[in-house]
């Protein structure tokens, strides 16, 4: 009875893993053009689901991209070539990972540059929070810490 909960808990977690859209009838017979369409679709972005790729999806239109990848392949366009037909024709934003270029720099800045500030602020912070300098005391306070200090070299 162990051996067969065992056997329904394994059965269920691999059902539970990620299924790709990808239906038999978008599979390209041969296996080097349909590896390598797989490799540009797992960058491509569903403009429908917005954060999957278009393996992932099953929208309508990812399954259309996904033909239209294998087809440009088909025809003898190169990886850099399809995604470029791609952007071309949908814009940046169905790349998963955008790339560097003007449109996109503030992308690639803001999140390095936001941890330089944030960390310069801690600095900052942590400088002001430290003790204060004798120079900053009044002469009633600067007596109290005289005796203090005085009060502790009497006591060793």
């Amino acid at each position: 009875m162990t051996w067969l909960r065992a056997l329904l808990i394994g059965l269920a977690m691999s059902l539970a893993l990620p299924a790709l859209a990808v239906g038999p009838g978008e599979i390209l017979p041969d296996p080097v053009l349909e590896q390598r369409a797989r490799d540009i679709s797992a960058g491509l972005r569903c403009l429908v689901c917005q954060n999957q790729s278009i393996d992932d999806s099953d929208a309508d239109l990812a399954r259309d991209l996904r033909v239209l990848v294998r087809e440009r392949l088909v025809a003898g366009d190169s990886d850099e070539q399809v995604r470029q037909y791609l952007v071309d024709r949908y814009g940046e934003y169905v790349l998963l990972n955008p790339r560097l270029n003007e449109h996109t720099i503030l992308l690639w800045v803001a999140a390095p540059l936001l941890l330089l500030v944030g960390l310069g602020t801690l600095v900052i912070a942590a400088r002001r929070r430290s003790p204060a300098d004798d120079a900053d005391l009044d002469d009633d306070e600067a007596a109290v810490l005289a005796e203090l200090q005085g009060g502790n070299d009497r006591a060793d």
